[in-house]
């Protein structure tokens, strides 16, 4: 099934996108999710997400295998219990719901932000990312204290929620979840590989993950040694805000990056919180899909490994002898 996904994908839009997100999530990417993927390699080894977040680039590519991992253990827990035990995370969101829907509102929310502000953990976590205002999970910069407010929505009923869960359990069946700063997960990546990184925006999302350590700085020096060995990376990093108005200006490193494409985004998420209502006309955005390859080096990487082949056949025939023919440059990236 993933490999059917995976191909449709890159289809000419046969694919719907993936409907039904399983957590709100600030620079959620579901709505282009799809677009993103347009510009990844058609052939890849494993694939890594080092910044998870929503997951949602991750459950439309529906990868065959992939490693997924945030530094962030609350929200880890959450995506090792869809993997490992779905049941378990049903549980989590039915109990809380019913929490919430058996007294007052307001102060069930209270009640559950403030046991995950005692306790970290990822029940809490994923019912406040799913009731909290406008999806918009704030933490406090010096020790990670949970702020949002009570969304004035209904949160999706159990069975609404459960049936997403068993449609994104499929799609991350191929993926292992591991709580990872995000060089560790770019140190074990391996030529062939691609890793798309959607690190915190400086310009728009400091605020909301003041709680972690991120140096933009080191995640750079970690993508250039990646592209040195012969990974494929994608970056997606601030663009353009208030409609195109504004550039955000990022240092990168010249040489760095092949190819530069916007992705439009919509109206800006966090901007809907922090304006309570007024309009949003002013204030859609695009993200920087940065790409440190382009189709020609893909293409002069897949002949090079095909004259290593053919190289090494020369020199021990047997090596190949089961084989009727050399494998052709698609084959070197697995579906």
């Amino acid at each position: 099934m993933r490999e059917k996904i995976q191909l449709a994908l890159f289809a000419a839009g046969e694919e719907q996108p993936l409907k039904g997100q399983l957590l709100k999530w600030v620079g959620n990417k579901q709505r282009v999710a799809k677009d993103i993927i347009s510009f990844f390699p058609q052939r890849f080894g494993t694939y890594f997400e080092p910044f998870l977040g929503s997951g949602a680039v991750l459950a439309t590519l529906a990868p065959v295998q992939a490693i997924g991992s945030d530094s962030f253990s609350p929200l880890m827990e959450i995506w090792q219990t869809l993997q490992d035990s779905p049941e378990t995370l049903k549980g989590w969101y039915t109990e809380r719901w019913n929490e919430m829907n058996s007294g007052d509102k307001l102060k069930a929310f209270a009640a559950i932000k403030s046991r995950y502000n005692a306790i970290p953990n990822g029940g809490d976590l994923l019912f406040i990312c799913r009731s909290c205002y406008g999806g918009v999970v704030r933490f406090r910069q010096k020790d990670g204290f949970i702020s949002t407010p009570c969304g004035i929505h209904d949160p999706i009923s159990p069975d609404s929620f459960s049936e997403r869960v068993d449609i994104w359990h499929e799609r991350v069946s191929g993926t292992q979840f591991k709580r990872l700063e995000f060089w560790q997960s770019l140190n074990m990546a391996k030529p062939g590989d691609l890793v798309y990184c959607d690190p915190p925006y400086s310009h728009t999302q400091a605020i909301l993950y003041g709680a972690q350590s991120f140096s933009l700085k080191h995640l750079l020096q970690g993508i250039s040694e990646c592209k040195d060995r012969g990974v494929f990376v994608a970056l997606s990093i601030d663009g353009t805000k208030k409609s195109g108005n504004t550039v955000c200006h990022i240092p990168i490193p010249e040489g760095l990056f092949e190819r530069e494409v916007f992705i439009h985004c919509g109206k800006s998420m966090l901007k809907r919180f922090q304006m309570n209502g007024k309009t949003l006309e002013e204030e859609c955005v695009s993200d920087r899909l940065l790409l440190t390859w382009n189709d020609k080096t893909v293409s002069q990487r897949n002949r090079a490994q095909l004259g290593a082949l053919r190289a090494r056949a020369s020199v021990n025939p047997v090596e190949i002898s089961t084989s009727n023919s050399l494998p052709q440059p698609d084959d070197f990236y697995p579906d």
